[in-house]
């Protein structure tokens, strides 16, 4: 009986303890964000991307990285959807190391962003799919299913979560984080407000930038979300529409033996 509860007790802690890390472990409880893409019709505000494009390009890879984007993708329909010359002058804007020239080159639309700058800096690439925001109640994911995974929720929390108390620990200065793991982060805040002037002139709000900026992260994690969503209502379409017809047709055929005197 003991070795049956202790079973029971670390399933438990299995479940929700991962859960309660990963949603930030904290008493503040990330609130569900309504992103353009969320929900089975939703899709990505190319708006938005580009504006979240330009917030990590000025802000965020001066530390961070996209190794996993392909540059070429920014040009894609369904994405930040930039025209062909801009995606080329934007690729400039990085350097690839060429094996054959044993140098580093201008970066072209074939290349992939550049890795992070720091070595205690994650990739961004995923970064949105890696992190999860909803998972209850008491961890068995059932919030996922009708908010999804929050992983933009989750990056824009960490983003506008700042409290501005400071504390240097071991020769490293914390920032507190209403939301981080532990509530304490190493990186400084990245935003302020009116730290970007869009060329749309949308609100540059520290919680409206992080808003972009986490809707970009989730297309760089998600690019084909939209062509997946299209391709899942056609399948769905489909079943039912052959559901439908085998049972008319089964019960056509079963009719005689059915009803049959």
């Amino acid at each position: 009986m003991n070795m049956i509860k202790a079973t029971l007790v670390s399933a438990v802690l299995a479940l929700t303890a991962p859960a309660a890390f990963a949603a930030g472990g904290s008493a503040h409880a990330i609130e569900n964000v309504d992103f353009s893409f969320d929900g089975p019709f939703g899709s990505y505000d190319v708006n938005q991307l580009q504006r979240g494009l330009q917030i990590y390009t000025e802000i965020c890879s001066a530390c961070h990285g996209l190794k996993q984007v392909p540059l070429r993708t920014l040009g894609d329909e369904g994405g930040p959807h930039l025209p062909e010359e801009q995606v080329i002058e934007y690729s400039k804007k990085f350097e690839t190391f060429d094996p054959d020239l044993d140098d580093f080159r201008p970066s072209t639309p074939a290349d992939h962003f550049p890795k992070s700058a720091l070595s205690n800096a994650p990739d961004l690439s995923l970064m949105a799919k890696s992190r999860a925001a909803f998972h209850g109640p008491y961890g068995l994911g059932i919030n996922q299913l009708l908010k999804g995974t929050g992983g933009a929720e989750y990056i824009s929390a960490i983003l506008h979560g700042y409290t501005g108390e400071e504390k240097e620990q071991a020769g490293t200065t914390f920032y507190e984080n209403k939301y981080f793991p532990g509530g304490w982060i190493a990186m400084a805040p990245p935003l302020y407000d009116e730290a970007i002037e869009f060329a749309d002139g949308h609100e540059n709000t520290v919680d409206a930038m992080a808003h972009d900026v986490a809707a970009f992260l989730m297309w760089t994690a998600e690019p084909k979300m939209g062509a997946r969503k299209q391709a899942g209502f056609a399948g769905v379409l489909f079943l039912t529409l052959l559901s439908v017809l085998l049972y008319l047709t089964n019960k056509r055929l079963w009719a005689r033996v059915k009803y049959k005197d």
